[in-house]
């Protein structure tokens, strides 16, 4: 029995069969080795999983009649993981989604849709999104990503360590960036960590190479684990391990919750994929006589089937929505939400399941004005990860030339990118005078072979 004083004992763990309470117990481990062995008898199924969680004081078993294996016993941690957080079945499935029971583990949910032109923003497939819908939780999902540090051993004996927060002596307390750090360096489970902080506060040796007994005083230089990313996370696990090689590794999984924004992307079951366009305010979105707007969860019919050159005729369906009062095409008449006006059409409306799709514009977007710069050629960085710069290439430039704008070809590739102003010998004719510091590292590369390009210089006025 469950009573108050069992259940608040600090020897009790709670046991749950598929996410239902089954009951307590003072022994789990014992009942783990005793189910593990009744596993191995083969007297259980073997996709039957058991998982300990010591944090919480739980025991989970998972069934889920042989289809998969438990949830408990995969590794996620190693890759990235959306999670739907309202996911539905959809209403029309076809006889291939029956044989697979992908309807069990469902990737949208059921949205009502109007087939329409609203302001200018749904050009090209782009989608308008209902607020009122967001707030309900439509789209709203989970986004879990991986963060890993490898603590090695060096040929020397000297080795990768974890040092604690930096405590600032005047407040007692932690600096910002090891301000969600546990005292043994590492970052504590249900922190919201902020970018550029401190997952793991690492340093490593200076010298690793030299093979020979390790020195009395090794010196270590900070190499810390960052968060890199605008959005906060909430750290969701972390995970202590070591490899086949005997090294540490420690994983560390963060969450984000994430509503859909403008530049998310929707798809519905027949590849008609778009990226939002506008989110709009309930009372400006059309609506039809019953007071229904788009993108609001309707349905109480059958589940019919999709399946092509079979399952369910459209007649059939057809004549299933005039039947409970709608039109026979599922066309309706529908006000402005704007003007409260009619419009002067009949307008397509029904539930259709639309999906979440993972490319999402927070993943995506990349700007910068200025930045960091590479250390050779003085040019921007390369690529989103580094805050690097927008590349105007070999085909936007030859739109520039196509257009003339011989200035904004200047800017774009030199002044933008790696201007620099060097002196001149008006005898010889080295080098110039402002340029790109690509043309002045040529140039000095082709000094450094013994190969010397003179340059005339003219006198000209401004």
């Amino acid at each position: 029995m469950s009573s108050g004083i069992a259940t608040h004992s600090s020897d009790t763990v709670f046991v749950f069969l598929n996410s239902n309470i089954l009951g307590t117990i003072s022994n789990y481990k014992h009942l783990i080795r005793t189910f593990r062995t009744i596993r191995r008898s083969e007297i259980i199924s073997g996709y039957v999983s058991i998982y300990p969680n010591y944090l919480h004081r739980c025991v989970y078993i998972s069934s889920d009649g042989g289809c998969t294996i438990g949830y408990n016993q995969k590794n996620r941690m190693d890759t990235p993981l959306y999670s739907l957080v309202y996911p539905q079945a959809p209403m029309v499935k076809t006889k291939s989604i029956d044989l697979t029971n992908f309807d069990k583990l469902p990737a949208g949910q059921n949205a009502t849709i109007t087939v329409m032109s609203y302001s200018g923003y749904d050009i090209e497939d782009a989608l308008i999104i209902n607020k009122a819908s967001i707030d309900r939780g439509f789209g709203r999902c989970l986004v879990y990503k991986n963060s890993k540090c490898m603590m090695k051993r060096y040929a020397n004996q000297t080795f990768d360590r974890i040092q604690g927060p930096l405590i600032d002596s005047t407040t007692g307390a932690s600096m910002w960036k090891h301000g969600v750090l546990d005292p043994d360096g590492i970052v504590a489970p249900g922190e919201l960590v902020e970018n550029k902080q401190v997952l793991v506060n690492k340093s490593v040796p200076t010298v690793s190479s030299v093979p020979g007994s390790q020195s009395t005083s090794v010196e270590y230089k900070d190499t810390p684990i960052c968060y890199r990313n605008n959005e906060p996370s909430y750290i969701e696990k972390v995970l202590v391990s070591t490899n086949e090689e005997d090294t540490t590794i420690i994983k560390i999984l963060l969450r984000q919750t994430r509503r859909p924004e403008i530049g998310d992307k929707f798809s519905s079951r027949h590849g008609q994929k778009g990226v939002v366009g506008l989110v709009v305010e309930q009372e400006d979105m059309p609506f039809n006589e019953d007071g229904i707007c788009p993108d609001i969860i309707m349905n109480d019919g059958k589940f019919h089937y999709g399946t092509a050159f079979g399952g369910s005729k459209v007649e059939d369906v057809c004549e299933e929505l005039a039947k409970n009062g709608f039109n026979y095409q599922g066309k309706d008449f529908f006000y402005s939400g704007i003007t409260g006006e009619p419009l002067e059409a009949y307008i397509y409306s029904g539930p259709v399941y639309y999906q979440k799709l993972k490319h999402m514009v927070q993943d995506k977007i990349d700007a910068r004005g200025r930045g960091p710069r590479a250390v050779l050629t003085r040019q921007p960085t390369e690529g989103r990860s580094r805050d690097g710069g927008l590349r105007l290439g070999e085909m936007e430039r030859d739109c520039l030339i196509g257009y003339g704008a011989s200035m904004m070809l200047v800017e774009r590739l030199m002044v933008s990118s790696d201007q620099c102003e060097i002196d001149v010998c008006n005898q010889c004719g080295r080098l110039s005078i402002t340029m790109p510091y690509a043309c002045k590292l040529l140039l000095t590369e082709l000094q450094a072979m013994n190969i010397t390009a003179r340059l005339t210089l003219n006198h000209y006025c401004e």
